[in-house]
């Protein structure tokens, strides 16, 4: 357990933006329009506006509705930050995701990969304890809900979303592992898309794919977005779901290999889907906001990687976590 004395001193040795949630209110980057139809998502006057920096990676957005904030990681640095307009940003737990000294292996100790669940809980791909876990974000308390495939450790589960069924879809690339895909840590061959159901089940849904990472599912549960962080294969996939939430089949849903070969920062990674089906994936140049037959609208970027972006419960703004900071863009609701 981590002592108070122990929490305080880590937050003293982190940068005062981070440490302190100052506003920092700094337009950047750009938003760049594809096609009409972005005006109906994004204002033709939107920016991108800086609420926080300092941070090593951030990572996994997620809005908690109940509590009226929202969190969001710092993988390396073992801290789970709450931001909220009238504070800024606070950190919320540290450690957040591996408890004790970090071992040699471990590249990411903390949370990843955020979701809420229907009962208002945490649900986290901890990349540092190599599980699922459930976070009551009342008392703190922790529970694993799965850390093995067969009996075999998970490499480092990265990223996750809820169905509305409560089927848990997460991935398992090794980016948490110092040594990655030659870690001596490593006891799964393959990098897993999962589903784990409400009774507890787990499934292997697809083992094919070398870096399977950013997930998500549509408002009806009826397609599962998937990300490729894959240099030679940087898309998103859309799989079609039975009525129990498994695939019956894939497809090519979007292709960003345009946008890497351009050079942009980033490659496909955290995806979040909205109640009218829009789909908003970060890749190549920041976040492409696409159509929910795929069709690109629009780009936002932020001139850094983006990893990730939620959608707050309004749908009025759109959260980046992006290298070093946090960011935020109006929207209109979708």
């Amino acid at each position: 357990m981590t002592s108070r004395r122990m929490f305080l001193a880590g937050l003293a040795s982190l940068p005062v933006g981070a440490r302190l949630g100052a506003a920092v209110a700094a337009p950047i980057g750009s938003i760049r329009r594809l096609d009409p139809e972005l005006d109906r998502i994004v204002a033709p006057s939107a920016s991108v506006t800086v609420l926080a920096r300092g941070y090593k990676w951030a990572e996994g957005p997620v809005w908690a509705p109940r509590d009226n904030c929202l969190l969001f990681n710092d993988p390396p640095s073992n801290i789970l930050y709450r931001w909220r307009p009238k504070d800024g940003v606070r950190p919320f737990l540290s450690p957040s995701g591996l408890q004790g000294p970090v071992p040699p292996g471990i590249r990411e100790p903390g949370l990843n990969g955020l979701a809420i669940d229907s009962s208002g809980a945490l649900i986290a791909a901890d990349s540092g304890t190599r599980a699922i876990v459930r976070i009551d974000l009342r008392t703190r308390a922790r529970t694993i809900l799965a850390d093995r495939f067969q009996g075999k450790r998970f490499n480092s589960p990265n990223d996750l979303c809820v169905a509305p069924s409560g089927m848990i879809y997460f991935t398992d690339p090794p980016y948490g592992l110092t040594d990655g895909d030659r870690s001596a840590l490593r006891e799964l061959e393959h990098c897993g898309l999962y589903a784990l159901g409400p009774d507890g089940a787990l499934s292997l849904l697809d083992g094919s794919h070398r870096r399977p990472n950013g997930v998500a599912v549509s408002p009806d549960g009826r397609t599962l977005y998937l990300a490729l962080s894959d240099e030679q294969r940087p898309e998103v996939l859309a799989y079609s779901l039975d009525e129990r939430g498994f695939p019956t089949g894939q497809r090519l849903f979007h292709d960003m290999r345009a946008e890497q070969e351009k050079g942009l920062p980033g490659l496909p990674d955290g995806i979040k889907v909205s109640r009218n089906g829009h789909v908003f994936a970060t890749g190549p140049g920041g976040v492409h906001i696409l159509a929910p037959d795929g069709r690109a609208l629009g780009l936002i970027g932020t001139g850094k990687s983006v990893a990730n972006c939620a959608l707050d419960a309004a749908g009025r703004r759109l959260f980046l976590t992006s290298s070093d900071m946090l960011a935020v863009v109006p929207v209109r609701p979708v």
